[in-house]
This record gives C-alpha cells, sequence and structure tokens, in this order.
C-alpha cells in the first residue's frame, strides 16, 4: 500500500527508486511490489521502464468517488449538461498530484485530446486548474504551484491573487488554447455541505461550436453546478 501511496503522490510516470524512496523501502522490495502492482493492473510499466497507476486504480479510485454523494450529484448533473449542450465535459478532484480528472462526458461532434481520465492538469494554464487555485486555500495548492512553476516554460507570469479575485468573482474560469491547442474551456466549482470546493466541472469546444454560443454555455454549466451543489446539501455562493 505504501508503494500504491507513492504512485498516486507523483506527478506522473516515476522511476522505481523515486517511487522506493518515497514509500521508504529497498529498491529490490519496490521492484517486486511493484511487478504485483502490474500483474493485476494496479500499475502500468512504459517503454523507459518508468510506472505510474494502472486502469484497475483508476477503477477503485473513481468507485470510492461515487460513493460520495456530491460526486453522484454532479456526475449526474454533468452527464445531463453534456447530453443537452452537446459539449464535451469533464469532471476533476484534487489529489496529492494536483487536478486530476475522473470523468469524461464526450460530446457531439467529440472532442480529441491528449488528457483523459487520469490526467494531471495544470494549476497555471487550464480553466479547471484556476478554479481548484481560487478555491482552495494557499496551503492546498503551494506544493502543486511550487512544482509547476519549477517546470514552468510559459512566457507569461500568472499573478495568483488576481486570478483568485477574478475566478471567486465569476464563479467561473475561462480560456482558449493554453493547455490544449484548439481548445476552447470554462470551468465552475462544485462545493460540498461544508461549502469547501468538492470538484470542479469543465466543459470543451472546438472550432465546430460557435463562439457567440459559450455565454449561453456557462450559464448553463454554473446552473448544472450550483444544482450538483445543492443537492448534494451544499449552498451555493451567494446564498443566505
Amino acid at each position: 500500500m505504501r508503494v500504491l501511496a507513492s504512485l498516486a503522490a507523483g506527478t506522473g510516470p516515476q522511476a522505481l527508486t523515486a517511487i522506493g524512496g518515497r514509500a521508504g523501502i529497498s529498491p529490490s522490495q519496490t521492484h517486486r511490489y511493484l511487478q504485483s502492482l502490474v500483474a493485476t493492473g494496479m500499475a502500468v510499466q512504459d517503454m523507459s521502464s518508468r510506472y505510474d497507476l494502472g486502469p484497475a486504480a483508476i477503477a477503485v479510485g473513481i468507485a470510492a468517488l461515487s460513493r460520495l454523494d456530491v460526486f453522484s450529484r454532479a456526475d449526474a448533473a454533468m452527464a445531463q449538461f453534456s447530453a443537452e449542450t452537446g459539449r464535451t465535459a469533464l469532471l476533476s478532484v484534487w489529489g496529492e498530484a494536483g487536478a486530476v480528472m475522473v470523468r469524461w462526458f464526450p460530446g457531439t461532434p467529440a472532442v480529441y485530446t491528449t488528457i483523459a481520465v487520469g490526467s494531471v492538469l495544470p494549476l497555471l494554464h487550464s480553466s479547471t486548474g484556476l478554479v481548484f487555485l481560487a478555491f482552495l486555500t494557499e496551503g492546498e495548492t503551494a506544493a502543486a504551484l511550487a512544482r509547476e512553476r519549477a517546470t514552468d516554460h510559459a512566457s507569461v507570469e500568472v499573478n495568483v491573487a488576481e486570478v483568485r479575485t477574478r475566478v471567486r468573482s465569476r464563479l467561473m474560469a475561462s480560456g482558449a488554447g493554453a493547455f490544449s491547442s484548439g481548445l476552447r474551456a470554462m470551468a465552475a466549482p462544485v462545493f460540498n455541505m461544508q461549502g469547501r470546493l468538492a470538484m470542479v466541472a469543465t466543459t470543451l469546444a472546438t472550432q465546430a461550436f460557435a463562439v457567440e454560443e459559450d455565454e449561453a454555455v456557462a450559464t448553463r454549466l454554473l446552473a448544472a453546478c450550483r444544482a450538483a451543489t445543492e443537492a448534494a446539501g451544499g449552498n451555493w455562493p451567494g446564498q443566505d
């Protein structure tokens, strides 16, 4: 379980030594455990001999999330949103690695992108990440933010304080092409019973969808997130 937790704490495929070091066990022990995890589908090994979480681990994580009422409410709300608007949508939660996508709702026409269930989305250069950055505490995002900035080659420095103010006032973040070229994204929060951010709902659009329709879609996305929040017993910001 320590090896599996070490895999989950990483931001992507990792070397055996890094996994073992984080788990606090020897390389030989790590290798044996990793081979067992690979055999059961809990881990995968790529061509460069690095390891990552496998499809079985992702399935277990999603099954655990489905037990949470707020997740099931958001899942239903976004499935309906996608069916009614034709827009591709996704749900993401916050984990040790950062903003992790856990659900994908295909639209019509379909969106083709490199991101998939299990992908870690950037904090500074994705609409999803900006919502997490706005509504989580500085302490919760500090480690992920530091890792991203250490490897960030983008030419534009993001003003985190300004982002928090803007996204909190709009209850939404939007952008075009910052993370996935050719895609427009809008993301909004879903809150739990304690008023804390539980997950982020995001919708994607290609050039097949008219930009003029985005404002109406944004309104529907916010309505879906509010409905999921209230159905789970949470309070939408601005309510008495």
